[in-house]
């Protein structure tokens, strides 16, 4: 397992994390029993993963309680814990500042724990991430310095976002919107590493496309179902193009995986685990490096054929 720095209040962090939606009761996800999840967990410790992102609303605070449940017993400073604000354990969303505090105090109920290692606003309004204009950044510099949180930062999904958050924060982790089909946010990396931001790169696999597990005939329900038959027309098309440039040495998850990772910006990727054999894939996933070439090829691919399509999330 390959360790990054992921802020300078923390220990290294596994190039792979566990994203901990899948642990939740009714996450959306297939679901887990109770002892499924904490083998997930189990899992994931025993083959060197120490990042763990979770959040309130992921299984109305059961992803958090379970997590919590998992990490009983184990040396705190050996794990490192993200977790959110903004979207409520009671299923209600609550950007407040004057809701950070409560929150945060709920989520260490649940995790079992003093203090979280970043507390990062989950996808606020743009109007939250400047600053000199909210509130919010002075309430988590505050927890900061009574210990209940190493570091804060927010999750994003665009370059904009990104410069704004390091521009007028005191943010050291940004959760940020990154992968093969989607590389817009790469803009902000080279200022993120100047900054010491540490970086978490969420949707990796784009949403399962990137598994390599869908095609033009495939069909969406819940969250998925936002892909339009055209949206699923052209995704399966890039997809199809890039097995052409991969031309079989590599499978497509794999390369998905190490592409986000061969920036040395990027401290951890967070794919979806919905079971073990999933989580055995990726780990396997992240012990072959992308060579440079396929790197530049890759941006390539990016800017000439997939960025004018300007692709929906």
């Amino acid at each position: 397992m390959r360790y990054t720095p992921l802020t300078s209040s923390t220990p290294p962090v596994s190039a792979l994390g566990l994203g901990t939606w899948q642990l939740g009761i009714d996450s959306g996800w297939k679901g887990l029993s109770e002892a499924e999840a904490l083998a997930l967990v189990q899992h994931a410790l025993d083959a060197g993963v120490n990042f763990f992102d979770t959040a309130p609303n992921y299984g109305l605070g059961s992803s958090e309680s379970r997590l919590g449940q998992a990490l009983r017993g184990r040396d705190r400073g050996q794990v490192v814990i993200n977790t959110k604000f903004g979207h409520g354990a009671d299923g209600r969303t609550d950007y407040r500042a004057e809701a950070i505090r409560p929150a945060l105090e709920g989520s260490l109920r649940r995790l079992q724990t003093d203090y979280v290692d970043s507390l990062i606003l989950h996808n606020p309004p743009a109007e939250y991430l400047d600053g000199q204009k909210s509130a919010h950044f002075d309430i988590l510099a505050q927890l900061k310095a009574e210990g209940k949180i190493r570091a804060y930062g927010a999750s994003v999904d665009t370059y904009a976002e990104m410069k704004v958050l390091m521009d007028h924060t005191g943010s050291e982790v940004i959760e940020t919107f990154f992968n093969i089909l989607h590389q817009d946010t790469a803009r902000a990396f080279a200022q993120a590493q100047a900054q010491g931001v540490g970086l978490i790169v969420k949707i990796p696999l784009d949403s399962g496309w990137l598994s390599g597990k869908y095609d033009a005939h495939s069909r969406f329900t819940g969250i998925r179902a936002r892909w339009s038959e055209a949206d699923i027309q052209i995704r399966a098309g890039l997809v199809d193009r890039l097995r052409q440039i991969l031309d079989d040495t590599w499978p497509i998850s794999q390369a998905a995986l190490a592409f986000c990772l061969a920036y040395e910006a990027v401290a951890t990727v967070i794919p979806g685990n919905t079971h073990l054999s999933q989580l055995q894939h990726n780990l396997k996933s992240i012990e072959r490096p992308l060579p440079a070439a396929l790197r530049r090829r890759l941006e390539q691919f990016y800017q000439e054929e997939v960025r004018p399509l300007a692709l929906p999330w």
